[in-house]
């Protein structure tokens, strides 16, 4: 491990198992302060009872360190606005993936995921949505018992979508009907879009998932088609405002972003088709733009690696290629975003991903430089040389070929 940083995830996995009314005192090095931007140096954190009690500067005279991290810099845990950890077994060539296992194979399979996330330095993770109904919900209330090791999380308990939608796995023959636990969220109007929100919260959801367009991940689906109507992502809004919680909504399509919005959703999860009008509309209502940093690099390498359909890959690359350009005309309306990693932790590959994109910022003479990186004449034929190879290898589906029996869904 690296002498000059160490972490948040040591630290959460202190948090997570220091034994009740045990004290320790840890001695950080560096303390990254985020409330004051400010990195404290020689710091004493009181730990009691798993949780900091204190932080102040570190005298000799209040007692030995417990731990002592002077060696290190020490930065808070990490938060996390779009996971799947609860989804077990959500991502893989296969369509059918999450059909082949059952329920409690998924929740442990989910709760491997919570332990990795949690390791990485995330202490808190909105978990966006799960195939198999609420089993977020099993694996939230488990890791708040004690009974788990993962990060806190709020969860959707499944996803609001329309039948065959993005939120639906539809793997098997007709005549096969998919189990109902992976399609507790599916409605045909208004009246079933506000029952089911209703159904989540009564069974243990924090929010509310909208899949308002078709997905990236979905065979026969294309990210910018409207799929839930207004009426029915405004249903949904309303029976969970009414209920002191709210929705979130996947929208890659420009009208969807914006139908989504005007229905009340609090974050808009990827974004990718959004227009000048989108951003002011979202600017103006206080809607945050919950973007992706690497899902786009992250899908060529690995699902190209292992053979995913090339329907996936393709809508992948158009969605990755209009990134860019987006996010800066995000920055420069001074819209609220996120930018987000996927899977558990920030790998090399996300900060790799992370400097490209900010690069791309960095030579707008009219944008900051967030993370300090100017993207080099030589990265950017790398990446670009990437891009293209990826797309070499997609087959593009012919016209009049018809819509494929097997269709999965990634929000």
């Amino acid at each position: 491990m690296s002498k000059s940083v160490f972490g948040a995830g040591a630290l959460a996995l202190l948090l997570g198992s220091a034994a009740p009314a045990q004290t320790i005192d840890v001695r950080a090095g560096r303390l990254i302060d985020p409330a004051s931007a400010k990195v404290l140096t020689d710091q004493r954190i009181r730990i009691i009872d798993g949780k900091i009690a204190s932080v102040a500067p570190w005298r000799a005279g209040d007692g030995p360190a417990g731990l002592d991290w002077s060696g290190y810099t020490v930065l808070p845990g990490l938060i996390d606005l779009h996971t799947h950890l609860a989804d077990g077994y959500g991502e893989s060539s296969d369509p059918g993936e999450p059909l082949r296992h059952s329920e409690a194979a998924t929740i442990l399979k989910g709760a491997e995921a919570a332990r990795t996330e949690l390791r990485a330095g995330f202490t808190t993770v909105r978990d966006v949505g799960v195939y198999r109904g609420l089993t977020d919900v099993a694996l939230r209330d488990a890791i708040a018992a004690g009974e788990v090791e993962g990060p806190r999380m709020f969860v959707a308990g499944g996803y609001i979508t329309t039948p065959g939608g993005g939120g639906e796995i539809d793997a098997l023959a007709p005549d096969v009907p998919v189990p109902q636990a992976f399609r507790l969220g599916e409605v045909h109007d208004a009246a079933e879009a506000r029952d089911r929100a209703r159904y989540f919260l009564d069974h243990g959801a924090d929010f509310i998932k909208l899949i308002a367009t078709g997905a990236v991940l979905a065979v026969g689906s294309e990210p910018g088609a409207l799929e839930l109507s207004p009426e029915e992502m405004k249903a949904a809004c309303d029976e969970a405002k009414l209920r002191g919680s709210y929705c979130i909504a996947h929208a890659h399509g420009t009208e969807g972003i914006k139908a989504a919005i005007r229905a009340g959703a609090r974050t808009i999860e990827h974004a990718s088709y959004l227009d000048a009008e989108g951003i002011a509309l979202a600017k103006a209502r206080g809607v945050w733009l919950d973007m992706d940093i690497y899902n786009g690099d992250w899908i060529n390498e690995v699902g190209t690696k292992e053979g995913w359909p090339a329907e996936y890959l393709r809508k992948n690359i158009e969605t990755t290629d209009v990134q860019p350009a987006r996010v800066r005309r995000r920055r420069q309306s001074r819209c609220q975003t996120d930018f987000r990693h996927r899977r558990g932790g920030l790998s090399l590959r996300s900060r790799r991903a992370a400097i490209r994109l900010h690069g791309a910022l960095r030579n707008d003479p009219d944008a900051g430089d967030p993370v300090g990186h100017q993207r080099s004449r030589a990265g950017a034929r790398q990446a670009r040389a990437g891009r293209e190879r990826c797309a070499r290898r997609v087959r593009r589906p012919r016209r009049g070929q018809g819509r494929p029996a097997a269709r999965r869904a990634r929000p």
